[in-house]
């Protein structure tokens, strides 16, 4: 949520990043009206409350100085202090409604691109930082990863669409073990480099997913148990993030790390006829999730350390990739500032996104109520959170049953995950 103090005292500047987005999708001037009729009805309530209580210290005051408690006088500031009360009353209800409706214009907003975020209208406009392992692409033909799981039986789509629907997968055997080594490896790399791992909720409730960005804008997007007011999370950002909801931390505590796998559900709504194959654009997906809360001031700082984090497991499993940057028309809907990274599909002949290193800077903090205060200073500040995928672990099989596919067929294993598989080479199961 962007903070409507900024709004009203520099409302060029946050219309003007706002357009950056896209130029027409954000209007600030509904908000600025609500707030000005806001602040009309405070003032208008704080001088009546302040009339009503000179009037509750008259009353007295006069009887004691000899007025009669019945007498015309007292009657009429009694009288007087009746019809203040019932213009306080009406005020109350308007003025609950202005700060309902507020909210929920503020709430719809994204977060202002940082001054360092390029300016540009789409993904097209996103520029390369940097590429990695160009060494370690496949230099022969290679199946997509779905036919090559399906040839060996370890992936199989059409019994879990039987189970469940479309944008769904079935692993078994060696699939099902490669997958969990990948998650163990992730887990073991991130806490190794300071994560505290942690298992949540896979359900949470609105005030969640609202904290993080999800509601109301995106409701459409996950899966809603509506008799219980729980939501399946779309990623562990959301369940992880709230672990510290209206709480005021040290700032001693931060920066906190955490890191966190669990099934993620989506519906891909807009993602129709897309990616209908495979293990790319799925419901139910694993994914290891990384969580920073930090100081502003090393806001930045720690960004790059997460996308760094978020390479490692990359570069690890000798994985080609490249890392792009956001503009500011491709930015998602709370990030301030977004690295993408993109793992080499060479039966694609395309990079594909397997991670999003985003800093939301106070934007979900200040949703959330996440502050932390300083020793010896007085009041507090909204922490800074980041994340990103450390990484997505079907898109990461993808990549593994892609690149290490030999001429032959077979499919190698990555060294760095031969000792949580105990071979070299992955084996096929019978179907």
């Amino acid at each position: 949520m962007l903070d409507l103090k900024q709004i009203r005292e520099n409302p060029q500047y946050v219309q003007e990043r706002l357009n950056l987005r896209g130029a027409g999708q954000y209007d600030i001037q509904p908000i600025l009206e609500l707030d000005q009729q806001q602040r009309q009805l405070e003032q208008e309530r704080s001088r009546l409350q302040a009339r009503s209580n000179e009037i509750a210290k008259l009353i007295p005051a006069k009887i004691k100085q000899g007025s009669d408690p019945k007498g015309g006088e007292i009657l009429e500031l009694r009288e007087e202090g009746n019809k203040v009360k019932t213009e306080i009353g009406a005020l109350e209800p308007r003025e609950k409604e202005l700060k309902s409706q507020l909210e929920t214009l503020l709430l719809a907003l994204p977060n202002l691109p940082s001054e360092s975020t390029p300016v540009g209208k789409s993904e097209d406009d996103n520029p390369e930082v940097r590429r990695w392992g160009e060494e370690y692409k496949p230099q022969h033909s290679v199946l997509p990863h779905w036919e090559i799981g399906e040839k060996m039986g370890i992936l199989n789509s059409d019994r879990a669409v039987k189970v469940a629907q479309s944008r769904f997968i079935m692993l078994k055997g060696a699939g099902a073990a490669l997958e969990r080594a990948l998650i163990s490896f992730m887990l073991d790399k991130q806490t190794a480099a300071g994560y505290v791992e942690i298992i949540p909720p896979l359900l949470v409730n609105s005030q969640s997913l609202t904290a993080t960005g999800q509601l109301p804008k995106f409701s459409e997007e996950s899966f809603q148990c509506k008799d219980d007011d729980l939501w399946l999370i779309p990623t562990a950002e959301v369940p992880v993030t709230n672990l510290y909801r209206d709480e005021i931390l040290e700032s001693s505590q931060l920066p906190i790390y955490h890191c966190s796998y669990t099934p993620c559900f989506r519906r891909e709504a807009g993602a129709y006829g897309r990616d209908t194959k495979g293990l790319i654009r799925l419901h139910q997906f694993n994914k290891v999730e990384l969580v920073k809360f930090v100081h502003p001031d090393n806001s930045e700082e720690e960004h790059q350390a997460l996308v760094r984090n978020a390479e490692a497991i990359l570069q690890a499993l000798k994985l080609p990739y490249r890392v792009i940057e956001l503009c500011t028309g491709d930015l998602g809907f709370g990030a301030a500032r977004c690295y993408d990274l993109e793992v080499w599909l060479p039966s694609a002949d395309k990079y594909r996104e397997i991670s999003s290193c985003s800093n939301f800077r106070d934007f979900q903090a200040r949703r959330g109520g996440i502050r932390f205060k300083e020793a010896g200073k007085k009041g507090t500040q909204f922490v800074h959170t980041l994340n990103g995928s450390g990484l997505a672990v079907g898109r990461t099989m993808a990549a593994v049953l892609e690149n290490y596919q030999q001429p032959d067929g077979t499919v190698k294993i990555p060294e760095v995950l031969q000792p949580y598989l105990g071979r070299e080479v992955l084996y096929e199961t019978a179907t």
